[in-house]
């Protein structure tokens, strides 16, 4: 279904007045035998989507924790190839989208036109590759489009109106802001500069705009929601399923559609 499943899961978002909600994680941290169980409790728990990371020695745009997950993977021995297997062999059970977030060198060493058809046999939706500019998206973006996947684009706190406009022209699936200056990882509040970024993304996209980098508590994906259709979090996601907090996760699905009060 590709990216049209992604367009669903926004407007059913949108059918029932809540904010989406995307958690990432890192793709065999913990062995890719349990990828299955992740995604299916990520799935039952409310998320609209999953970000499924893949490990990269030299991962630029994440974080501390982010960057120990991939780690860890890496160690366990975890490919694109092998996580493009695994997809294929679970993703009859997986409803949700799916989006792989990954580094332009293991897209370039894989080859993009077997990546893009790899990706559709494993059932991925869309593809993030953020250290990946505009002006270069020719190397994978024809490929991508003819699987039927959204090449999902991002914009920064950095990024000049005239810089954000272009970026949203022609965006797939959705917008990804960058509510941060710098790698992803927690911190400890919102601040009324990134509402107003997140206002001015929205005022010129044609597509859902999610809030990402730096959001971990119920708090930042409620105000976040204020501005945006929606939220992605990773690092923290991370760091509570290494610790079982299973609970912790659904209750932040839930303040991002609005259903928890505090």
């Amino acid at each position: 279904m590709g990216k049209e499943r992604l367009e669903q899961a926004f407007e059913k978002c949108s059918q029932k007045g809540e904010k989406a909600f995307i958690p990432y994680i890192m793709a065999g941290d913990g062995g890719l035998d349990i990828l299955k169980q992740q995604l299916l409790f990520l799935q039952e728990a409310g998320a609209d989507a999953v970000e499924l990371g893949i490990p990269f020695s030299d991962p630029v745009a994440d974080g501390p924790v982010i960057q120990e997950a991939g780690k860890r993977a890496l160690q366990q021995g975890v490919s694109l190839r092998g996580i493009l297997e695994t997809l294929t062999s679970i993703r009859t059970e997986i409803k949700i989208p799916i989006i792989l977030m990954t580094y332009l060198n293991p897209v370039f060493t894989y080859g993009a036109g077997q990546f893009a058809a790899d990706c559709a046999a494993a059932g991925v939706d869309g593809c993030i590759i953020p250290d990946m500019p505009l002006e270069e998206e020719g190397i994978i973006s024809g490929e991508l489009k003819q699987s039927g996947i959204a090449l999902v684009r991002l914009v920064t706190l950095t990024s000049p109106a005239e810089r954000i406009k272009k970026i949203a022209d022609g965006a797939e699936g959705f917008l990804y802001a960058v509510t941060i200056k710098g790698t992803t990882g927690a911190r400890d509040h919102f601040e009324e500069e990134t509402g107003r970024f997140l206002q001015q993304v929205r005022s010129v996209s044609n597509v859902p705009v999610l809030a990402g980098f730096g959001i971990s508590t119920p708090q930042h994906v409620r105000e976040a929601g204020k501005y945006c259709d929606g939220t992605v979090v990773g690092s923290k996601i991370i760091q509570l399923l290494s610790a079982a907090a299973f609970n912790e996760i659904t209750d932040l699905i839930q303040a991002a559609k609005g259903k928890v009060l505090s």
